[in-house]
């Protein structure tokens, strides 16, 4: 007798038909498979004509540049342990492809003073008035790339003095 509950749950058993093992195995296949496609771009630590070399960069300037762009702005790329899984692997190549095709401060020292200074009115707009770098996704998964008022202020000061002494006599 007791309390008048009556429990009749019985354990939950899931079917499978004889196909099941071998869906299993095509998904698995299929996973391990998708693991070789893609094309990660390259990564070079030597960089002659990056943007650290060749212009006046402040440290704390500098600082902010490699936390908050040069992954996908620059042939210094870290790739995190998981740019090597796909899918996700495949979306950090394209973006990481389509950064320097935009940008690549590995490779400043090759532009004309007209290309930077668009370059450095770029930065200006896009990363720190517009807020749209660095992109939100990457923010979420590093932290330190975050920009602060502060940083956007001490990169906006480096990046209107750098543009004006571009076209200085003494500038380069």
């Amino acid at each position: 007798m007791g309390t008048g509950y009556h429990s009749k749950t019985k354990p939950l058993i899931v079917k499978c038909n004889k196909n099941t093992p071998r869906i299993i195995l095509a998904i698995i296949l299929v996973l391990v498979g998708i693991q070789f496609i893609g094309d990660r771009p390259e990564t070079k630590k030597e960089n002659p004509a990056d943007l650290l070399k060749q212009a006046p960069v402040p440290g704390n300037v500098a600082s902010i540049l490699r936390h908050a762009c040069y992954d996908c702005h620059s042939n210094e790329t870290v790739y995190p342990w998981y740019a090597s899984v796909a899918p996700v692997s495949w979306l950090i190549n394209r973006d990481v492809k389509e950064g320097r095709e935009k940008l690549n401060f590995s490779e400043w020292g090759l532009l004309t003073k007209a290309k930077k200074a668009k370059m450095l009115d770029k930065i200006s707009e896009e990363a720190v008035e517009d807020n749209e770098m660095p992109l939100a996704i990457y923010v979420l998964l590093h932290p330190k790339a975050k920009l602060t008022d502060k940083d956007r202020k001490k990169l906006q000061a480096w990046l209107d003095a750098y543009g004006e002494s571009l076209f200085s006599k003494s500038g380069g």
